[in-house]
């Protein structure tokens, strides 16, 4: 099936994102973790790559694991970060010789310690121009690139945000898949824009339940996503981690129910390589 079939018609598209191991242990963690995951029989796994290509060795070595050992469909992140186009050429045919079936294409954040993107001396400076190169060159894999319900950051606006989307989209795109979201009527808003923006390609939305208040508004904090007051609150009553991860899995099986009935095309699960809350989740709104 191509990526973008996943999410058309009267299926339900199913994915889950991973993040690179940094030792053996954690490695063999992670692959508890999708065979847990597995008894939802998952469309494809992505893996995330690390700033500045910190980890592509690792994010390869994981999906070829999870694609060898559990024969499942699976997707590696690809940024501009760091990386000329000869570098991408290259990383791109080894992905290609390790069965790789997608690319999550994306500019990419800057590394740590900068707070702007810099385009590297003969790389790409947007995503979109990722897009062309992958379908000019390695047509083969299917392409995801990210969303944002509130907005990317760094855009100036809402407006300049959607246009990049477009030429993302234009360039051959097959899914949007969003950034994390707490409140899903910036999600049907966005959606909404999309649209009128002359964007017809499946809108999947992206989902990361709560399990920890202060991790959760760590990272909230880095990609600016908001967290209902309301949520917030019920989360902040008990500091015991039971407590708040019994909220957060309550909280995103209404998060996830509403946006299925809404008719979305699908749900791309940010699991931080765990699988308890997920696996909750779908089990609560029998998603298997």
């Amino acid at each position: 099936m191509q990526l973008g079939d996943f999410f058309r018609g009267d299926r339900r598209g199913l994915s889950f994102e991973l993040f690179p191991p940094k030792s053996d242990e954690q490695v063999q963690n992670l692959m508890n973790t999708v065979s847990e995951l597995n008894e939802f029989t998952p469309d494809f796994y992505t893996c995330t790559y690390g700033a500045g290509g910190s980890t592509r060795d690792r994010t390869l070595e994981i999906i070829t694991a999870v694609k060898k050992r559990f024969g499942q469909r699976v997707a590696t992140h690809l940024t501009c970060v760091g990386s000329t186009v000869d570098q991408l050429r290259d990383y791109l045919r080894t992905a290609t010789e390790a069965g790789t079936d997608y690319i999550v294409a994306l500019r990419g954040d800057p590394p740590k310690g900068q707070t702007e993107f810099q385009q590297t001396v003969g790389g790409l400076r947007y995503a979109n121009e990722l897009v062309d190169l992958l379908r000019s060159e390695f047509p083969r894999f299917g392409i995801a690139v990210a969303g944002y319900p509130e907005v990317h950051q760094e855009a100036p606006s809402a407006e300049v945000d959607l246009q990049n989307l477009k030429r993302k989209v234009d360039s051959g795109a097959d899914i949007i898949v969003t950034q994390l979201f707490y409140i899903n009527e910036d999600y049907f808003r966005f959606v909404d824009k999309c649209r009128a923006a002359g964007i017809t390609i499946p809108i999947v939305p992206g989902i990361l339940p709560v399990t920890n208040l202060a991790q959760i508004q760590r990272i909230t904090a880095l990609c600016k996503a908001k967290l209902p007051d309301a949520f917030v609150s019920r989360l902040s009553e008990q500091e015991s981690t039971e407590w708040q991860f019994r909220v957060g899995v309550e909280f995103a099986t209404q998060q996830v129910a509403e946006l299925l009935d809404s008719g979305v095309p699908g749900v791309h699960f940010y699991v931080l390589n765990k699988s308890q809350a997920t696996s909750e989740v779908l089990r609560a709104l029998r998603f298997v």
